[in-house]
């Protein structure tokens, strides 16, 4: 595991460690990011039924997905490693192992999002290699889409010799990377260090593992 230069909200770092105070049912009126809506619609069968989720309020109107999360790769002697980061979730109310990503603002293509959201959380600037189809992060419980960007971080470049992220003055997040041959492995172990693991790490993770299992 390689440590890079980032904030951090570690226990042991100048930062203590975060608390939760309260937790409330959230009025919609109140909700600036997402809401809960339900939907009435006719199954197959004609039968008219309810569906309760949740709903973005973010996605800018001339966007039909609401932001990227990034697969950055460092090519270094060793072999790859991908950019991940800790960060504190206050919905879990743990440190999670995730790798880049944001929300899209209005008027940018996703390869302009992964550039601009991977300098401020990590400060690697990056060159976009490619971008996945739209992704929905989870279907039976709310709208939210995604796009994954692959994108390669040239080391060589003097921009990416010192990185500094330009983190918002709520995000305290720590960089990281983890080789790509030992990624399924690694991140089993922070598991039982007490680290939540996001969803897209574990599915980079086990498709790794599986192709490895088959040889593709």
């Amino acid at each position: 595991m390689t440590a890079l230069a980032a904030a951090s909200n570690m226990p042991d770092s100048k930062y203590t460690k975060p608390v939760i105070l309260s937790r409330c049912t959230l009025d919609t009126k109140e909700a600036e990011w997402k809401r809960l809506v339900k939907t009435t619609y006719r199954d197959p069968n004609g039968v008219q039924r309810t569906w309760e989720s949740a709903e973005m309020q973010t996605r800018p109107a001339d966007s039909d997905f609401d932001g990227v999360s990034i697969v950055a790769t460092l090519n270094k002697p060793t072999g790859p490693e991908l950019v991940m980061l800790k960060q504190y979730r206050p919905a879990l109310d743990k440190v999670v192992i995730e790798i880049p990503g944001g929300l899209i603002d209005s008027g940018e293509t996703a390869e302009q999002c992964a550039v601009r959201e991977l300098k401020e959380e990590t400060g690697f600037v990056g060159e976009v290699e490619r971008i996945s189809r739209t992704l929905f992060n989870s279907p039976g419980f709310c709208n939210n889409n995604f796009k994954l960007a692959y994108v390669n971080v040239d080391l060589s470049l003097p921009e990416n010799q010192n990185p500094s992220p330009e983190l918002e003055e709520e995000e305290f997040i720590e960089v990281f990377t983890l080789p790509i041959k030992s990624l399924f492995s690694d991140i089993k172990g922070l598991e039982k260090e007490g680290f939540a693991i996001e969803t897209r790490v574990v599915a980079l993770a086990e498709g790794l593992e599986l192709a490895r299992k088959w040889n593709l």
